[in-house]
Order: structure tokens, then sequence, then C-alpha cells
């Protein structure tokens, strides 16, 4: 079962905006592998704010976490979607280049495919940059507003796309995704769910790996629920799931971002995140105080 983590953008100086700052991705990619038990990484995303990156800030840290990772991650899947088709094949290019283990897309969320058609072929350009690269699509229609679903897209998706290998799937409909498991298990192809706190419900039907945000401080916690699922010990893994939507329904209520995940993961890992992007802002005082208190209350069935 993989899990990956969508990653933070590090940002440092430089007023809000800020700049990325490469320097610490070592120790985020030994902090991954040693504390949370994480080898799998999703780079550029959401929680990465991918999209307000420049391309060249996009393509350096792709290629910083390639080096950083070679020999300690199993997985480096970069996303190269992008509101331009040639600026995401660019991105497809050089992701291939640097030797990712795949590449993943989200829809265009301006000018917006209506229907299967114009959505696959747009997905299809992106993935013919990459040939010989495993291809994701990033289904995240809460963010795009692109609500096509993949049960539909799927249908004969690897005769347009031979290199599709699999669903980045962060959307709650649990049927789209239930359909989507069950027309196509012939084709093996990997559904990795991306909504943190129902993972639990997602695996039950058959989903078969994640890639979240919360997985860069609860990595430990969810693939202790990954092995107790597997046992099977339902009782023990509805724990997990049950204390991790805990946590996030208390933050959640108290406002809920990217900005905060990348406070809580400052004050987890003792990793800097820096501020977010504008239109974003950082995270208040009052918050971190808050979920920092919130977290460190949880009692896990591990005894941490």
């Amino acid at each position: 079962m993989a899990l990956g983590c969508d990653l933070d953008q590090i940002s440092v100086g430089r007023g809000t905006a800020g700049q990325i700052n490469l320097s610490v991705i070592h120790q985020y990619v030994d902090y991954l592998v040693s504390k949370q038990n994480v080898k799998n990484i999703f780079v550029n995303g959401t929680t990465g704010e991918g999209l307000s990156l420049s391309i060249q800030e996009r393509k350096q840290l792709a290629e910083e976490w390639m080096c950083q990772g070679k020999d300690k991650l199993d997985h480096v899947i970069i996303h190269v979607g992008a509101l331009s088709l040639l600026e995401s094949q660019e991105l497809a290019r050089h992701a291939a280049a640097i030797g990712a283990s795949g590449i993943a897309v989200i829809a265009p969320s301006f000018f917006k495919p209506t229907n299967k058609d114009e959505l696959l072929g747009f997905l299809q350009k992106v993935a013919s940059e990459a040939p010989a690269v495993p291809f994701y699509y990033y289904h995240i229609p809460a963010l795009t507003g692109v609500k096509i679903r993949v049960e539909e897209l799927l249908d004969g998706i690897r005769e347009q796309i031979p290199t599709f290998q699999g669903v980045k799937f962060s959307d709650t409909d649990l049927l789209d995704l239930a359909q989507c498991i069950n027309k196509n298990e012939r084709e093996q192809f990997m559904f990795l769910y991306g909504v943190d706190e129902q993972l639990l419900s997602a695996l039950a039907i058959g989903a078969n790996g994640a890639v979240g945000s919360t997985y860069n401080y609860l990595g430990r916690k969810t693939n202790l629920m990954l092995q107790a699922f597997a046992k099977p010990d339902l009782a023990l893994a509805r724990k997990y799931q049950f204390l991790t939507g805990e946590f996030l329904s208390f933050v959640i209520k108290l406002g809920f971002g990217v900005a905060q995940t990348k406070a809580v993961m400052t004050f987890v890992s003792g990793i800097p995140m820096g501020p977010p992007r504008l239109p974003l802002v950082s995270a208040s005082e009052e918050f971190i105080a808050k979920a920092k208190a919130k977290l460190e209350s949880i009692v896990w069935p591990d005894g941490d």
C-alpha cells in the first residue's frame, strides 16, 4: 500500500511572497523517511502551492527533490499541470529528463474543459511529451471546478494515453471512486486517495494508495492505520482514522488551508516551511497555539 506526501512548498525571506528555500530539502527528505516512514512524494501539488510558483521554481524544486531523494525515496511523482498547455508540456519534458517516477496533471481551471473529450485531449497532449513516464490524472474538482466524473474519463483512456497509470483522487465522491475501481480492476490502475480524513473509507472500497498533506506530520500514524487495515484489525484502523479526523475537524473550524498546513508542519517537524505566497496569508499565532495544543492532547493507540 503506497502512502505519499503532498509536499509543502518551502519558502523563506523577502516578504510574504518569499523565495523557495532549496537548502533544507535534504532535511525534509530525512525527516519524512526517518520520522514518518514516508518514501513516496508528490512535488508541486496543491499543498506545495505549485500553481503559485514560476515554471523555473517548479523545475528547481523537482530537481532538488530528485537529487536529495536519490537512494532514499521510492517514488517521486511531479505535478506538471498548468493553465497553459505549453507550460505543462515543458514541465512534463523536464520531469522526464530528470528521471521522475511519474507525472500528474490537474484539469485547467480558468478556461475549463466542459466534457470528457476536451479534458482527455489536454491530458493526452501533456502525457505525450513524456512518453516513457507513468501518467496520473490529478482529480481535485473543489479547486479546479472541473467536475467531469473520473469513471467517465477512464473509459478507454489507455487508448489515448498509453502511459496512464492511475488517479490522484482528491474528492469526497466515493461512489465515483468505487465505480472507477470496480470497472477498471483488470487494468491494475493506481487509485491514490487524497482526502485524508476519509482514507479508511476509500481503502474499504479498493483504493490502493494515498497522497495527502497530513502525511507530512501524521505519516507514521497513517502507516500504522494501513497496517491495521491490512491485518485486518478494523477496530484499530478506525481509532487512527477517527483521531486524525478529530484533529482535522478541530482545525477546520479554526480555518484550515495550505498556510495552516505549513504552520503545523513547521511546529511538528522543526523544519521552517516559511510563509505561503499571496493571496494566501500566514497562519495566525492563535491558530498555531490552538492547533499545537490539540495535536499534543491526542492519545494515539501506539502510546504517543
